[in-house]
């Protein structure tokens, strides 16, 4: 089952990154960044602070801390769980209440893993971009037309080698030069999870001439 430890050292051997290279640059020490990669959570005071080093971590690695975390909270509330049961003894408990307890937990549980489950598909699917603009496909006399697209906010854009940025919302915008006939737009789309896509379409200027 993949961890948040190991989504971390995976991208860090795959830019081929050492642990004391990450330690200078963040100021995070090594033994926390390799409990970090290791899963490792009795080394640390909290699961705030935890958290906080995921974020710095994910962050100097090009990774969105937020498709990571979610990996983090899976696995640190399961140890959360066994330290609680290992720590409050069963007398205290009537049937009625571990019922309850049970249900509870069973309830948890599923909710948990539906957001999971919902998170891991988001870590795991290539980027997608909606043509907003234009509506049409054929042109007359244009001899540039301005795309307008929307995609993830932190999708990396390529159109034929130009960097295009989004904005907040994933807008972004680029100016199609038209030659007479077919003309073919490639958008190269990058998510922050690493996944790729290439979309393509066809513009035509002039198609009955």
């Amino acid at each position: 089952m993949l961890t948040a430890g190991e989504i971390l050292k995976k991208e860090r051997v795959k830019k081929n990154l050492s642990l004391t290279e990450i330690s200078k640059q963040t100021k995070i020490k090594e033994k926390y960044l390799l409990a970090l990669e290791n899963n490792n959570w009795n080394l640390f005071e909290s699961p705030v602070y935890i958290e906080g080093l995921i974020k710095a971590y994910a962050r100097f690695l090009g990774l969105n801390y937020k498709k990571v975390l979610p990996f983090f909270y899976r696995d640190y509330e399961g140890e959360e769980k066994i330290t609680f049961r290992r720590r409050v003894s069963e007398k205290y408990f009537t049937p009625t209440i571990k019922k309850f307890f049970t249900m509870l937990s069973f309830f948890i549980f599923f909710v948990f893993f539906i957001y999971f489950g919902y998170q891991l598909k988001i870590f795991l699917t290539p980027p997608k971009v909606v043509i907003l603009s234009p509506k049409t496909d054929v042109f007359y006399n244009e001899n540039m037309i301005k795309i307008i697209g929307k995609t993830e906010k932190e999708t990396t854009i390529t159109i034929f080698g130009e960097k295009i940025y989004p904005n907040e919302e994933g807008i972004f915008e680029y100016t199609f030069p038209l030659k007479k006939g077919k003309n073919e737009l490639v958008i190269e789309l990058e998510g922050a999870n690493g996944r790729k896509t290439i979309f393509k379409k066809i513009f035509y200027k002039n198609p009955s001439s």
